[in-house]
């Protein structure tokens, strides 16, 4: 085993319960062979961390955090291609390749996906929202992806994001002579529309907040729609009356959903990317049978295109998609509870909010 010197604590925003996250003094964690102990950079906040932190769906203790990039300290025995030194983004789930939904490509629905193979401690949940991670073998074997010098870490940090967004865009196969509508201007809704602009489809992008819009117009979004107005008018009268071929609803809200449907014209696609909630949602039926419109899901990563994603971010710095542009907002990790709750109580001026111990 090699490794630089590395303290016997750590700092770590730690989950409790509902609503409670302190910052606390915790172990480092330990490595076993082929496993590597990466000192944390920077850790974007995702809204699947805040899902968990607000409604309880898991356990306590945890530490969670997972867009994450940082520098390899520590390198267990066994380990290949990696060293001390390297700077790294870390996956937190890849899957076993082998069963029945990797032959099928759904990777997400994987037993051994579903297992987290990154932790700062406590049941593995990311990890990021702390000084140091524990990267586990089969991540370090598949999911360990090295940085290039000359690209930022915080870049860096938008390789795992940016691959749920690719998958969703790849998923929809979308034509240069599509209309697609994205209902939401977060972070994740820029990273759809500016991937699907990629595609050469004209791109509509939906918020209340002209301070997003602003942010959009950075990646080449030109076609802006007040969400306080009227969006199912606005996406006709750009398409000849008849809808959006394609709507993309970013944005967890399953009351959006209706809209949605109503925005995309006959035969069109209405792809769920941030309904991660169980529960009852309404629509109308006779729109997928007689209107014939697909509803569709995409969720999580994709491995099939790991490293096309991956280059797509780490070449993009300097080729016109620099992501560093999406960070609205950077606290320490013993400011992270205001970073959680920032990113829970989104203003107008905030994107995308990263801890950075």
């Amino acid at each position: 085993m090699s490794s630089l010197e590395v303290p016997a604590t750590m700092r770590a925003a730690v989950y409790r319960g509902i609503d409670d996250v302190r910052i606390e003094t915790v172990p480092v964690p330990e490595i076993g062979p082929g496993e590597v102990l990466v000192k944390i950079h920077t850790c974007g906040i995702c809204g699947t961390d805040l899902k968990k932190i607000h409604t309880g769906s898991h356990s306590a203790p945890r530490v969670f955090g997972h867009e994450m990039s940082g520098t390899v300290v520590k390198v267990g025995e066994g380990v290949e291609g990696f060293a001390v030194g390297d700077r790294v983004m870390a996956f937190h789930h890849i899957p076993c390749g082998e069963c029945y939904y990797c032959r099928k490509q759904t990777f997400a629905q994987c037993e051994t996906y579903k297992k987290v193979g990154t932790t700062a401690g406590f049941a593995p949940s990311g990890g990021g929202f702390a000084e140091y991670i524990r990267v586990m073998d089969w991540i370090v074997k598949r999911g360990l992806v090295k940085i290039p010098e000359g690209v930022p870490f915080e870049q860096a940090a938008f390789i795992e994001p940016v691959n749920t967004c690719f998958k969703a865009i790849k998923l929809l196969e979308l034509q240069p002579d599509e209309t697609v509508l994205v209902i939401g201007q977060g972070s994740i809704g820029v990273l759809l529309a500016a991937l699907a602009a990629r595609t050469g489809a004209t791109v509509l992008t939906s918020d209340m907040f002209p301070e997003r819009h602003a942010v959009a117009a950075k990646f080449g979004l030109k076609h802006p729609i007040d969400a306080r107005g009227d969006v199912v008018a606005a996406a006709r009268n750009a398409t000849e009356g008849r809808g959006a071929d394609v709507t993309l609803v970013a944005v967890g809200s399953d009351k959006l959903i209706p809209l949605a449907m109503e925005a995309t014209r006959p035969g069109g696609r209405v792809m769920l990317f941030a309904s991660t909630q169980h529960g009852e949602a309404i629509f109308d039926p006779a729109a997928v049978c007689m209107d014939e419109k697909t509803l569709m899901g995409s969720y999580s990563a994709s491995v099939a295109i790991q490293d096309e994603g991956a280059q797509l971010v780490l070449d993009g710095y300097k080729n016109g998609f620099d992501l560093t542009q999406l960070i609205s907002h950077r606290f320490t990790l013993e400011e992270a509870v205001q970073g959680i709750h920032l990113a829970s109580n989104p203003q107008p001026d905030s994107m995308k909010i990263v801890i950075q111990p």
